[in-house]
């Protein structure tokens, strides 16, 4: 071997980034691999399949001659290679294809397996959708108890509040003694700041809390000529009657 000129161009101009060679390296071995493969698939002898696929593939992509007795026959009515099948020409021009079955299932297996694939998809939404219901029902099912649950404590604080009207209110015509017991609000009850405490004392007997809560205003509006909603106190029942809109909290708003 010749010795190197280290003082040449062409030694100079050579790449000596570090890392370098290791690429090439690298490189080398997948050309080399790749080329190993494409020698191999030359070389590898060809399934009965394979060898079917392509004479099938090389037969359908040339044109039919006169030999072919369908083609003949097509020339002998007028028609000319390239042209639409048809008396003005609107029909096809290339043939039907072949559609080869390679697989060893059964016919309309893959119609069934198809409709079990949409069957299972449709289970899957159907299940989706039922539970988006449940959800929703669910959701609901919570706004109404709470708003239930708001509306009773509302009702609630309208009791106590018609409670303590009509204690001062009997008590401003001398009367001692409630018409109900539960016409007024006890001392003792005045003072609890518990809510469930507060509660219980107001559904103390087997009236409701809006039983007890009508009862109440017609009374105070018969016998003293009172409505909670206004907080007004009228001279008489006409011009309770005339002035004030109703004896519920709906017919206030």
């Amino acid at each position: 071997d010749e010795e190197e000129d280290y003082m040449s161009d062409l030694f100079i101009k050579q790449d000596v980034r570090p890392g370098l060679p290791m690429v090439r390296r690298v490189k080398e071995a997948i050309q080399k691999e790749e080329k190993q493969k494409e020698a191999n698939e030359k070389n590898r002898q060809k399934s009965i399949k394979e060898e079917e696929k392509e004479r099938r593939d090389l037969v359908l992509k040339s044109a039919l001659g006169n030999e072919n007795k369908g083609f003949a026959l097509l020339q002998k009515m007028g028609y000319k290679s390239g042209q639409a099948l048809g008396k003005s020409g609107e029909g096809i021009v290339e043939p039907i294809p072949l559609n080869i079955k390679t697989g060893r299932s059964g016919l309309g297996h893959e119609e069934l397996k198809k409709r079990k694939a949409e069957e299972k998809l449709e289970n899957y939404r159907q299940k989706l959708h039922m539970k988006k219901q449940a959800n929703e029902q669910a959701a609901d099912q919570f706004r109404i108890r709470f708003k239930t649950k708001q509306e009773e404590r509302k009702m609630e604080g309208d009791l106590r509040k018609s409670q303590r009207a009509c204690q001062q209110l009997d008590m401003q015509k001398d009367i001692d003694v409630p018409k109900e017991t539960w016409f007024w609000i006890e001392p003792e009850q005045e003072d609890k700041k518990d809510e469930e405490d507060t509660e219980d004392e107001c559904t103390s007997s087997d009236l409701s809390v809006s039983e007890k809560l009508h009862i109440l205003t017609a009374y105070l509006r018969e016998e003293h000529f009172y409505c909670i909603w206004c907080g007004t106190t009228y001279e008489d029942s006409e011009d309770l009657s005339s002035n004030c809109p109703g004896d519920s909290a709906a017919d206030h708003d």
